[in-house]
Order: C-alpha cells, then structure tokens, then sequence
C-alpha cells in the first residue's frame, strides 16, 4: 500500500496513467483558481464574461504550469523554463480559445459580441438565472478543454525522449 502511495503521489514518473491521475487534481486546483478569479472579475469588478475569462486563465495557466512541471512532468523534453513555460502557455491559450467558444452560448456577451444563443432563448431561466449561464459554461469547458491540456502537453512536450 505505501509503495503505490508513493508511486502515484511521490515518485517520479514517466507513466501516462499515473500523469494522467496527477494532473487530475493539478488541474482541478488550477481550475478551482481559474472559476474563482472568473467570478471575482464578473460579479465583484463587473467585467464582460470575456475578460473575467481570461483573468481567469492567466492565473490559474500559472499554478498549473509550476504544480505541473514539478510533479506531473517532471522532466521536459525542452531544457529552457522559459522556452517550456511558452510551449506549455501556447497550449493553454489554444485551450483558452477552446474556452471562449465553449462558454460563447452560455455568455451574456461573448467574443462574438452577442448573447449566446443559450441566453437569447433561456434555455435553463427556470432553474438559473440567464446572467450566470457562464458558469454552466465554464464547468463544461473544464472538462473538454482538461483533455486537450493534458494530452497536448504530454505528448508534445514532455514526452519521453527517444534514444
């Protein structure tokens, strides 16, 4: 039992599966600070749903990237922090795109410069108030975009090198 503790939460690794596990809760505490700076900016400094989005991002891009590299995948391909920090930003605004186009028909105002079509027909108004939508958004994007982060970064940059 001790040592598959340590090899899913202590050891070093290079296994996908036990990545995959480790970054579960990487990403779920990067995505617990993501929300929670998306609603600090909308509710508390009253930003458009775009801009609370990307506040958003930026904060929880860097708690992931330094949990990530220091437990999830320990050893990049790219011996350069901030040549990897790029590559594991470039995959993270791709998913922040992703993002932007997932929370779109949920958005009072989205990237598109409209209601979401969501919003414009009160899909879910019985239930959740139309100006809190996004966060219906948000929860979905998290799963979908989680799944292009981890395997994007996985196998561009850090997978193991070939000799």
């Amino acid at each position: 039992m001790k040592n598959l503790f340590q090899k899913l939460f202590i050891r070093e690794t290079s296994n996908t599966a036990i990545q995959f596990f480790r970054s579960i809760f990487v990403g779920g505490l990067a995505s617990v600070v993501d929300t929670l700076v998306m609603i600090l900016c909308k509710e508390l400094f009253q930003m458009p749903e775009t801009w609370a989005v990307v506040f958003g991002f930026i904060v929880g891009l860097t708690v992931n990237y330094i949990v990530s590299t220091f437990w999830v995948f320990a050893k990049a391909k790219v011996k350069n922090r901030t040549a990897d920090f790029i590559g594991f930003a470039v995959i993270g605004i791709i998913g922040l795109g992703l993002t932007q186009l997932i929370i779109a028909p949920f958005a009072e105002h989205n990237i598109f410069q409209s209601a979401g079509f969501l919003v414009k027909n009160a899909v879910f108004s019985p239930l959740i108030p139309i100006d809190k939508y996004y966060i219906i958004g948000k929860c979905l994007a998290i799963v979908l975009v989680y799944m292009w982060n981890f395997f994007a970064r996985k196998f561009i940059l850090y997978r193991k090198s070939e000799t």
